[in-house]
């Protein structure tokens, strides 16, 4: 039932978060009865922080993870892992040593190389920021850096704001689960556009967040009936009115 009072199991013991999600909860519920009734039937509030060291380390694994499916990207990552001397993670200097054929027969295509290697000299070359110079930048000074890096566009950064800095405003609005979650929430047979999901998500500010992280809950609950929300189709153009030729004007 929408805007039901929303009883969280919310073990603060285990979550170690840079935001107040109590006050988000509080917040969201009281303002959206749609994202209310999300959250009630969620139950606990699972958000996870990653644990990368560094910036460079979380967009190396984030490179890996484009495109392709979680348990082949992890197999690929732990093969990358490998190639460095400590058997966590190569440094910079190590990926820039590495020649592209080792990289791709560790699973990486063409373009995936060329990243890590373009993510590796922009980190020496302090382009990339360490993860606690990051802490303290804006995530548009973010944003602007980090898609200098070949292979990084706006998702992928917005994927590190949220689940590395856990930053409480980010809303990815080209997120394809993200806009799938929004339509089932809201009762639509298709996804929004980016423009409409960015206006519609100002009520969520400041924890838009939060709110983009039940959207792919939103997802998850509805099971295969996820699967019938369709993308929106292209605006029909409207044919266009010529005028009567000089044979039928006589007619």
């Amino acid at each position: 039932m929408l805007g039901a009072p929303v009883i969280m199991k919310i073990t603060t013991e285990k979550l170690s978060l840079p935001f107040d999600h109590v006050a988000a909860h509080e917040f969201l519920t009281k303002n959206d009865p749609h994202l209310a009734d999300v959250i009630t039937r969620t139950g606990e509030f699972q958000f996870k922080l990653d644990e990368c060291d560094s910036v460079y380390e979380s967009l190396l694994e984030a490179i890996v993870y484009q495109s392709i499916s979680g348990k082949a990207a992890a197999k690929i990552f732990s093969r990358i892992q490998a190639l460095g001397a400590n058997g966590v993670c190569p440094t910079p200097a190590e990926i820039l040593k590495t020649r592209i054929p080792a990289l791709r027969k560790a699973g990486l295509s063409k373009a995936k190389a060329l990243a890590m290697k373009d993510l590796a000299q922009k980190t020496i070359d302090g382009i990339v920021p360490t993860l606690d110079a990051a802490q303290n930048m804006s995530d548009e000074e973010l944003v602007e850096r980090l898609i200098s890096v070949r292979g990084i566009g706006a998702w992928t950064v917005e994927m590190f704001l949220i689940f590395r800095l856990g930053r409480p405003d980010v809303l990815p609005i080209h997120d394809l689960g993200v806009q799938k979650g929004w339509a089932i929430t809201y009762r639509k047979r298709k996804m929004p556009k980016p423009k409409e999901l960015l206006k519609f998500g100002e009520r969520w500010r400041p924890w838009r967040t939060i709110a983009s992280w039940y959207m792919w809950r939103a997802v998850h609950l509805a099971g295969k009936d996820a699967r019938k929300i369709i993308k929106p189709g292209p605006k029909k153009k409207r044919p266009r009115r010529t005028k009567p030729s000089k044979i039928r004007q006589q007619r």
